[in-house]
């Protein structure tokens, strides 16, 4: 059985602020441009797969649960957004490569089918609630109000990747090593970004 999100959490290492003058602002930069970006990514994802998805033929259920997944995404980004400009902190360079990534990774997995879309739900959202366990666990005393907000943010993503696993995502074809794929990019794209 696999470990609870908190146990998982407390055996991963927190990471600690760069030593230095500016070492707590530097590494808020980094959390609000890493989320921003991770949630950019998400938005054209589900974006994608709903395009896919729409109006084909018995495909209306699906569509709708990835246009409703896209605009809680949504939320989250233009707070993310909204941080990033408050703060003058500028988003990853990376953003237009993030969004062609999202959305081939998005329609790629909607073409292979909605099991495949769905495993690629919960990849990511896994990888998500990771990284966002580790932020709060970081911040819980240093930044109380965000990792409040995260700890929303995080809680949306796991019913993302719960709702995925209830349709199916693991009956997908080539589940393990699609899931495997798509986890590895995510981890990737998120150490990229923080620095970026």
């Amino acid at each position: 059985m696999p470990p609870a999100p908190e146990d998982a959490a407390a055996a991963r290492p927190v990471r600690l602020a760069h030593p230095g003058r500016g070492a707590s602002r530097r590494r808020r930069a980094e959390i609000l441009r890493v989320d921003h970006a991770g949630e950019y990514a998400a938005v054209h994802i589900y974006r994608a797969q709903k395009a896919v998805f729409e109006g084909r033929a018995g495909k209306a259920a699906i569509a709708a649960d990835m246009a409703e997944m896209q605009a809680q995404e949504a939320v989250h980004l233009a707070r993310f957004e909204a941080l990033l400009n408050a703060e003058r902190v500028r988003p990853t360079l990376l953003t237009p490569v993030w969004r062609l990534a999202a959305l081939g990774l998005g329609a790629g997995t909607a073409l292979l089918g909605e099991k495949a879309a769905h495993a690629c739900t919960e990849a990511v959202e896994s990888v998500i609630e990771e990284h966002y366990a580790d932020q709060i666990s970081e911040l819980a005393e240093r930044d109380p109000e965000l990792a409040a907000e995260l700890t929303v943010f995080r809680d949306e993503e796991l019913a993302h990747h719960d709702h995925a696993v209830d349709h199916g995502s693991r009956d997908a074809p080539g589940y393990r090593l699609l899931s495997a794929v798509i986890k590895a990019g995510c981890r990737a794209a998120i150490k990229v970004s923080e620095r970026v």
